[in-house]
């Protein structure tokens, strides 16, 4: 998974952009993340023609310096997947025994 940052500078927050190559999915019909930014709540990457599952989140620079992401991989058949990010900029724990990514909003 890709994540890119782009500071706004007329505004206080961050576009996130997020995306997941093909064949990082296999056959994948939805993928989500799911995170603090959201209140923990799906939202759903939009897959393009070429495979490329893509979202952009902005989040705000001014309320807390860092928000812990995780993303879902939805399988066809309905299963779920949880994988950490290697491109996160910190790992912490969460109350399920595993590890959330972190993404920092500070520049």
């Amino acid at each position: 998974m890709a994540v890119t940052k782009k500071f706004l500078k007329t505004k206080p927050e961050v576009q996130v952009t997020f995306e997941i190559k093909a064949d990082a999915t296999g056959d994948a019909s939805r993928v989500y993340i799911v995170g603090e930014f959201a209140g923990w709540e799906p939202v759903e990457l939009k897959k393009l023609k070429s495979g490329l599952f893509k979202t952009t989140i902005n989040l705000p620079t001014n309320k807390q310096d860092s928000y812990q992401y995780c993303y879902r991989l939805v399988l066809p058949d309905g299963t779920e997947k949880f994988e950490n990010e290697t491109q996160a900029d910190a790992y912490c724990s969460n109350p399920y025994g595993g590890e959330n990514s972190v993404i920092s909003v500070l520049p």
